[in-house]
């Protein structure tokens, strides 16, 4: 958590969610107010974290179109602050877990993208192999579970205020049409720190 809330650390977070943009989450706080914000509850804020007391937000859910289909794809929204906190802890975390991951697997990792994965595909066929599998996980974001989840942090992770603020983030309620729940399972897609989560599972 004290390299999570180093000062070094926190500005990199901040200068890639300023990068990101995104909308707003559920207390209307937009990317370009947060700078200001921080001045002046920052202190505050990095006690929480030290303390393992703070708490997250809800997030806002909304529906987009999902690319060449008619379906809606849900995000999760989270707000400002907390997209900043997640992306921070993304940063100290995936360092470590990056490396152990599959070499094969290119999805939400840094320096992979889909064309590498096309490109290794296309390698293959002129080795002579003759297909190509392309496998989706129906709505995996949305059906992650959370304790097969948090045992798996919970293997390499041993700073407990870190596993608590995971689960927070991943107990955050979620607010659509007017209503308030709590998700039994699933990391909302649109925050910073689940495509990390995702391929820890």
């Amino acid at each position: 958590m004290e390299e999570m809330c180093e000062r070094g650390n926190m500005r990199a977070a901040l200068q890639q969610v300023r990068a990101n943009q995104g909308s707003p989450g559920i207390d209307d706080m937009r990317v370009d107010e947060l700078p200001a914000f921080l001045q002046t509850h920052w202190l505050a804020m990095k006690e929480q974290l030290l303390q393992g007391a703070y708490q997250p937000q809800a997030i806002k859910r909304v529906e987009i179109p999902k690319p060449g289909s008619r379906e809606q794809r849900k995000l999760g929204i989270p707000c400002v602050i907390d997209r900043l906190i997640q992306q921070a802890m993304l940063q100290v975390l995936q360092w470590r877990w990056d490396p152990t991951f599959s070499a094969f697997s290119s999805g939400f990792r840094p320096g992979r993208s889909a064309h590498q994965a096309v490109a290794q595909a296309q390698a293959y066929l002129e080795q002579g192999y003759s297909y190509v599998v392309d496998i989706d996980l129906e709505k995996f974001f949305d059906r992650v579970c959370h304790d097969r989840l948090r045992s798996r942090l919970a293997s390499r992770i041993t700073d407990k205020r870190i596993l608590k603020l995971i689960r927070a983030f991943l107990r955050a309620g979620i607010f659509e049409d007017g209503l308030m729940t709590i998700p039994p399972e699933g990391t909302p897609q649109g925050s910073p720190l689940s495509p990390f989560l995702s391929n820890v599972v």
